[in-house]
């Protein structure tokens, strides 16, 4: 890449990456091996065997089901797919030019968004749809990856004796159960752990490859790209399938962008060139040179790569590393829908924190049961890894097609390169990727419908919330008096005022909050101090404390206060009103009393949705987490008033 093409976006340093010193690099190197390569570590599992079995027309074959002869030029081909999907679509896309695309340090298809909108200004329409593609995919990602994953592992003791067939996904779905039901214990102490057993796991995954390797060494040929070319165009239609299932190799690959925030550039590229991808590499040789040698081999090349003795163990540490896989996504889940619920994309949720020293260390409880009710129902649905396989891959092919698109116009509009040099770069992995997408889509009928439909159903309440959202500040806005006008008016003529601060949340900085209207037209009095608070979401991931608090006098007992949180960041009012005192404002919670609007949201007989929208939306409203908790005031210091609003 040209050496000028630095900007500001890489250049930025985040309090994250500060904390990246040289002290904690292997800490942070190893520790992303458990969380960054979880998902992309556990693909040798199902990855060969399933694009192998779809090559000779046998996908879905079962574990000792003999195959139809294998072609040595179609292990080379699938192979030879493999491994430049690895190199291009992960190594080259991922981990040599999108990790330089930070947001102030984080990473992930959101930070990208925010980018662009941020360098795009009002016209970031597309933008924002394909950011919400973006992430409800990976919502679609986050129930596959635990069900297939674990499922794989499941499957290796149908090897020790074919009597343990029935007991696989019984035995899948309590290794499930028990995953979800310890979320809300917090991960701190059991991620510690993650980094040495999957560094145990990867180089258990080069042993058995290179084990292997030397029982067919002409298995090396697969280097060559033109092996996995001629095979596409030999098979045409069955290559296209093929490339699809191949396509399982590369799931998790933007879970290393997606984690930047948390590990820092270089520990996430050192762990990938220095440890992943080599083992990986090994591993798929390995499994190619054993069907070469062996064809009987070819419907569960991986755990035959080991021993007899050995297969207990295996599938013990295979169970173990899809857990650390499947905890990763969920834990991405979290992550995903407490930045989508800053930004205005969904309702407020519940938000619980399972750890006082890691901020990032979070809990929602919805999201944790909707994601366990769709990986059962996947399991149950489903039953085999390989029936799962169709399934997998459809939704992040989507969200590295997203990821290409936003990451063309960072390149173009952030870095400032010009756009025919930005379209060179990024056009070959914007066709690899939409020919991945393709042949994913062939798939559609097979179970790639399961993770489509989920990702449609939360574009639907994405929509539906920003919609039904903007409509009703419309109506509200229509209704309130303007704030300026308001205080003028009371200062001419005051009402009785009592002592203390009253603060009035609003969303509309420039109109008088409802609360306050109902106060004086009920109450009758006025607080010797009145804060009307305005609480937003920066595009950045984290704020300052000298860029929190923005304080704007409007009169003798009146004050415009707006507090910034980044849309990684939990907004705690309190605490940000406290930081308020730096700027000469005295603020005591013990005689602050905080007004907030409670809405009751009715149909309207004619609106600018449709009546399902509108029901939708107001069942959205209904279930929204209490203002109060999700700002983190103190109850007892909080008075609601209820209003009825028709939208």
């Amino acid at each position: 890449m040209p050496s000028n093409s630095s900007t500001d976006a890489e250049q930025g340093v985040s309090h994250h990456h500060e904390r990246h010193g040289s002290q904690q690099f292997w800490p942070l190197a190893i520790g992303s091996v458990g969380v960054v390569y979880g998902d992309i570590g556990t693909s040798p599992l199902y990855a060969f065997r399933e694009a192998l079995q779809a090559a000779v027309g046998a996908h879905g074959a079962a574990a000792g089901q003999a195959l139809p002869e294998i072609p040595r030029e179609t292990v080379l081909g699938v192979l030879s797919l493999i491994l430049w999907a690895l190199l291009l679509v992960v190594t080259a896309k991922y981990v040599l030019i999108l990790l330089r695309a930070d947001n102030n340090g984080e990473g992930g298809t959101l930070s990208l968004m925010a980018l662009c909108q941020r360098a795009l200004g009002r016209g970031g329409n597309l933008v924002f749809f394909l950011g919400v593609v973006g992430a409800a995919m990976f919502y679609g990602d986050s129930i596959l990856t635990p069900a297939i994953s674990v499922l794989s592992a499941v499957e290796g003791v149908k090897l020790i004796t074919p009597a343990f067939e029935p007991y696989v996904v019984p035995s899948t779905i309590g290794i499930l159960l028990v995953l979800f039901l310890v979320q809300s214990r917090g991960t701190a102490k059991v991620a510690t752990f993650f980094g040495p057993i999957m560094v145990a796991w990867f180089l258990m995954l080069a042993a058995g490859g290179i084990a292997h390797i030397s029982d067919d060494i002409g298995v090396l040929a697969a280097v060559n790209p033109l092996y996995g070319l001629a095979f596409l165009f030999e098979h045409k239609m069955i290559g296209l399938v093929t490339l699809g299932l191949v396509f399982l190799c590369a799931t998790g690959g933007e879970a290393l962008y997606a984690d930047l925030g948390h590990f820092g550039k270089k520990p996430i590229r050192a762990a990938w060139l220095g440890l992943v991808l080599p083992c990986l590499v090994l591993n798929y040789f390995g499994q190619g040179a054993l069907v070469l040698a062996h064809p009987e081999t070819a419907s569960s090349p991986f755990f035959q790569l080991y021993p007899d003795w050995a297969t207990i163990p295996v599938v013990a540490m295979a169970t173990l590393a899809t857990v650390i896989a499947s905890q990763a996504v969920i834990t991405g889940a979290f992550s995903l829908t407490h930045q989508a619920i800053q930004l205005g994309l969904l309702p407020r949720m519940e938000i619980r924190y399972t750890s006082e020293t890691h901020a990032g260390q979070i809990y929602l409880p919805r999201i944790n049961w909707l994601l366990l009710i769709g990986v059962l129902i996947l399991v149950v649905m489903f039953r085999t890894s390989s029936g799962l396989a169709s399934a997998y891959g459809i939704a992040v092919t989507t969200t590295m097609v997203v990821d290409a698109i936003l990451g063309f116009l960072v390149i173009w509009r952030v870095w400032g390169w010009k756009p025919a040099a930005a379209a060179l770069l990024v056009a070959p992995f914007l066709l690899i990727d939409v020919t991945f997408l393709v042949a994913n889509l062939l798939k559609l009928f097979e179970g790639a419908y399961a993770p489509l439909t989920f990702g449609a159903m939360l574009i639907v309440l994405i929509w539906t919330w920003r919609k039904g959202t903007r409509i009703l500040q419309d109506k509200t806005r229509k209704a309130e008096v303007p704030l300026d006008m308001l205080v003028r008016n009371l200062e001419k003529k005051p009402p009785h005022k009592v002592s203390g601060t009253a603060v009035f949340l609003t969303s509309d900085r420039d109109s008088a909050p409802t609360a306050l209207l109902h106060n004086l037209k009920h109450n009758k009095i006025l607080h010797e101090k009145n804060v009307i608070l305005t609480v937003t979401t920066s595009d950045t991931p984290r704020v300052s404390d000298e860029e929190r608090v923005t304080i704007e006098p409007i009169g003798e007992s009146f004050s415009r206060v707006a507090l910034r949180f980044g849309y990684m960041e939990s907004p705690n009012v309190p605490r940000g009103l406290a930081i308020a005192r730096k700027s000469g404002w005295t603020f005591d919670i013990m005689s602050t009393s905080f007004f907030v609007s409670r809405r009751s949201i009715k149909p309207a007989a004619r609106s600018g949705m449709p009546l399902w929208q509108d029901k939708l939306f107001i069942a959205l409203a209904k279930n929204a987490t209490d203002a109060t908790d999700f700002f983190q005031i103190p109850t007892g210091r909080v008075v609601e008033v209820g209003t009825q609003v028709t939208i």
